[in-house]
């Protein structure tokens, strides 16, 4: 019996310290519990916003240079002459028949009275073989003068006609050169380029401007060959200049032809009047937009939409009040809204905003919708956004 002793304690020791060890095992690890509290708890505070059906227009892109309208090349029509004064500068706004520049014109002035006067003398002599034709024919009947006599008289009053035709002829060339010693502006218009030089001695066709007729602008404006096939004349374009500036411009022309390498057409746009009194000059570069008929859309604020990996995404609310990231196809803007082409329904409830502090599957709490132009954002922590207005 006292052999057994002994070893009856070892046995109840260890039945002792099993049972010990097992109550400690089924107890819970505090730091498990700690993570499953603080996995329970809600990431951020946010707004929750839903689509909704907006009428937005259909808007075309396109860009392209803009311009002059016609611009008109004004030479030098006096071969030879010495150019003796300049009165037109670029930027200069002119009108028609306004003088431009001048030319030399003692030589041209001096042949015109040299011309003047022989018509004069052609004038005189025709005058004078008409009064002998008139004579020669009253005295015709009386058999006073052969008819070769009398002939002769008619041809030369034919001659001194036509040497006072002559004349004339010549007159009114050297009026025509005396003209051309003045260039003026052939039409009503802004002066684009100029060559004129003073002292120079040019020959005829020597380009002296170059002038913005009316001062008009265009816009050669490129959209796709299916964007084409859309605009019409008549149609409002909308332009934003490279100093941000903003112009209105009318559809006036679609080419008749599309570019075989990139399938682009080019249209022609009609600037405002007071486009050559904005920052719009020629040959500046501008992009711009068509605005068609308006058609109905789903909308959501900027905001709610986030861009991760080149893709948009919004971020869903679930029934448990968990993030469900959900890829969308976005569309047109307006103001702070955007199109929602494909993967929302109007049901569909979004974070508003702060969707880039949120992750696909983060828990959140939910507080009342607020106007896309507000939103509440509160971390667990303490921390708060301000709101974006």
């Amino acid at each position: 019996m006292t052999r057994k002793k002994p070893k009856l304690l070892l046995i109840s020791s260890f039945v002792v310290l099993g049972a010990a060890f097992a109550v400690i095992l089924a107890l819970p690890d505090p730091q498990h519990m700690q993570q499953a509290s603080l996995a329970a708890k809600p990431v951020l505070t946010v707004t929750a916003t839903q689509a909704r059906v907006e009428m937005l227009p259909v808007r075309i892109s396109a860009h392209g240079n803009i311009v002059a309208w016609q611009e008109a090349s004004i030479g030098a029509e006096a071969d030879g002459l010495r150019l003796t004064e300049v009165r037109a500068n670029v930027g200069d706004s002119v009108k028609k028949g306004q003088l431009l520049a001048g030319f030399a014109s003692a030589t041209v002035q001096a042949e015109l009275d040299l011309s003047r006067a022989e018509h004069s003398e052609a004038e005189a002599l025709y005058a004078e073989a008409k009064a002998d034709l008139k004579r020669t024919t009253e005295l015709q009947n009386s058999g006073a003068l052969s008819s070769q006599q009398i002939q002769r008289y008619i041809t030369a009053a034919q001659s001194a006609l036509a040497r006072l035709e002559a004349a004339t002829a010549r007159v009114t060339t050297q009026e025509l050169r005396l003209a051309q010693t003045r260039v003026l502006a052939p039409d009503q218009g802004i002066i684009s380029a100029r060559t004129a030089t003073v002292g120079a001695v040019l020959p005829a066709g020597q380009e002296l401007f170059r002038l913005i007729r009316g001062g008009r602008l265009e816009w050669r404006a490129e959209v796709s060959s299916e964007d084409l096939a859309k605009l019409q004349p008549g149609q409002t374009a909308h332009l934003t200049l490279a100093d941000g500036s903003r112009i209105e411009g009318v559809l006036r022309m679609l080419s008749p032809l599309v570019d075989t390498q990139s399938r682009n057409a080019l249209v022609y746009v009609d600037l405002a009047a007071d486009a050559s009194n904005s920052s719009a000059r020629s040959g500046m570069f501008a992009s711009g937009h068509f605005e068609l008929a308006a058609t109905e859309v789903i909308t959501l604020p900027q905001s709610a939409v986030q861009l991760r990996d080149g893709f948009s995404y919004v971020l869903r609310i679930g029934a448990d009040s968990t993030v469900i990231q959900t890829k969308v196809k976005t569309g047109r803007r307006n103001s702070d809204r955007i199109e929602i082409a494909r993967g929302l329904k109007l049901s569909d409830q979004v974070v508003a905003t702060g969707g880039a502090f949120l992750g696909d599957g983060d828990l959140i709490k939910v507080v009342d919708s607020q106007p896309s132009s507000t939103y509440s954002l509160t971390g667990h922590a303490g921390g708060e956004l301000s709101p974006m207005l």
